[in-house]
């Protein structure tokens, strides 16, 4: 493991809490997301992070005002890395595609495209999807099943890599004097023919600054897992526990290594939500006054609308924490009485609760409400809050624990809080000596301190000549 943190920011224009883009001052009108964008890379860049991440959903619907704002209206990912390309010199871009409904052929010229446009610092997360409406709006009768999706997707990496791989690195010759501009030797269609994936190549692209584009996955389904293994160069893994996280990075290294990678050139990031300001006490605030603008099921108007989430009210915790809580108001302190007799589920709430909010039963300062008992539960976000320093603790112990590489770093509102991130606990990792405070490298591969693969062709054409030689001895 490295002795240096890898640190990207996960890009939600409005937010990645869902009552982020509600907070004073916050930005929440995607009409001028080009600006916030912008910003965003600018200051990543300047704090030296090792990339910008982009997630995908590929619909929309009323019902996503409530539970994930910033999946309403967004910006296509591989168009905001290609912008990105001409704002930023040295940050990583990370764009995310979804394999069931993206033509291989056409994501493989996209993406070679913005690497070499970029100057080598693209990567690709690639997802198969878990949004039904997704089906309807790519001409399809139903979303495929998760054997189906894993199976099409394994194919689709192969295809992937064999385009990306039609130009050997020394394919251009460029002889003047002879008229050569190419060897045709060193040009190679893809001839790809699998169950799901068939495509011929050769890419009319050459081949990326990289090599190949570093390849991130996310999830921890055993399907999710063995795609990791084979395939990925980042594992994004949304992980419990430190303990959970410490065997889940273990395992999946060691499996890495049992089918011949080197584990090393696997990283394991995973998702957080860090609430920073300069005092512990401004931390609490924020993530109160979020917390408050969370939309619940109050009995008031908003709460009656078709696509609003059920189980958000105080009757629906009942069967969660084990205890018939009857009509309560959502800022009522929650009876010391009452919380003595929660079920196991219940207790970790409010520990939760208290690890995040410094709110306690009993407490006649800082009392747990029913809101923070019920919010806690319906947005299971992986929040952290404080200032700089506690926010560089959680990071530091998991990362000198062996549990995680690095991580992705959620905001929950525009601009205020990235801000607050890059110039509060980036400063505090980087006294540590956890964290860079340049850029060595000039691409992605070389932040994440990835090795740039050799062609495919190449390789094969080595190992060919080498049996033959050996034939001939």
């Amino acid at each position: 493991m490295s002795d240096q943190i890898i640190l990207g920011a996960m890009f939600r224009a409005v937010g990645a809490y869902p009552s982020g883009w509600r907070y004073p001052g916050a930005h929440n009108n995607p009409l001028d997301d080009t600006a916030v964008l912008r910003k965003t890379a600018k200051l990543a860049e300047a704090a030296k992070l090792d990339y910008i991440f982009f997630g995908d959903w590929l619909a929309t619907g009323h019902d996503l005002e409530f539970r994930d704002p910033y999946l309403l209206a967004r910006i296509d990912p591989l168009s905001a890395i290609t912008y990105l390309a001409g704002v930023t010199k040295k940050i990583g871009l990370i764009a995310t595609a979804n394999t069931t409904y993206t033509d291989v052929y056409a994501l493989a010229r996209a993406t070679a495209s913005v690497d070499r446009l970029s100057g080598g610092r693209a990567g690709l997360n690639l997802v198969t999807g878990a949004e039904p409406r997704a089906a309807g709006n790519h001409g399809r009768d139903a979303h495929w099943g998760n054997e189906h999706r894993y199976d099409q997707a394994g194919e689709f990496v192969d295809a992937l890599r064999l385009l990306w791989d039609s130009w050997e690195d020394d394919a251009f010759v460029r002889n003047r004097e002879d008229g050569v501009l190419i060897d045709p030797t060193k040009l190679h269609k893809a001839q790809y023919g699998g169950e799901h994936v068939r495509v011929a190549g050769a890419l009319n692209v050459a081949r990326p600054v990289q090599g190949q584009l570093p390849i991130v996955h996310a999830g921890t389904s055993l399907r999710s897992r063995q795609l990791v293994r084979d395939e990925a160069d980042l594992a994004l893994v949304a992980l419990p526990s430190l303990s959970e996280a410490v065997a889940f990075t273990r395992h999946l290294k060691q499996e890495a290594l049992n089918i011949g990678r080197d584990p090393e050139q696997i990283k394991v990031i995973t998702p957080v939500l860090p609430i920073v300001a300069k005092t512990q006490a401004e931390a609490w605030e924020i993530f109160d006054t979020l917390i408050s603008l969370v939309p619940l099921d109050d009995g008031g108007e908003l709460s009656k609308a078709d696509d609003f989430p059920k189980g958000r009210s105080i009757r629906a915790l009942s069967p969660v924490v084990g205890v018939a809580l009857g009509p309560r108001d959502l800022d009522d302190p929650v009876p010391v009485r009452v919380a003595a007799r929660f079920s196991d589920v219940g207790k970790q709430l409010l520990e939760t609760i208290a690890s995040r909010t410094g709110r306690r039963i009993g407490s006649a300062s800082r009392p747990v409400t029913y809101r923070h008992l019920l919010v806690t539960h319906v947005i299971p976000s992986s929040v952290i809050v404080g200032d700089a320093q506690a926010i560089a603790d959680h990071f530091e112990l998991w990362f000198t624990s062996g549990a995680v590489d690095g991580f992705n770093v959620l905001t929950a509102f525009m601009n205020d809080q990235f801000e607050a991130f890059t110039t509060l606990v980036v400063p505090e990792l980087q006294r540590r000596g956890l964290f860079r405070t340049e850029y060595t490298g000039r691409t992605l591969r070389d932040h994440l301190g990835l090795d740039r693969p050799r062609n495919l062709h190449t390789i094969e054409r080595e190992q060919r000549e080498s049996a033959e030689s050996v034939r001939s001895a």
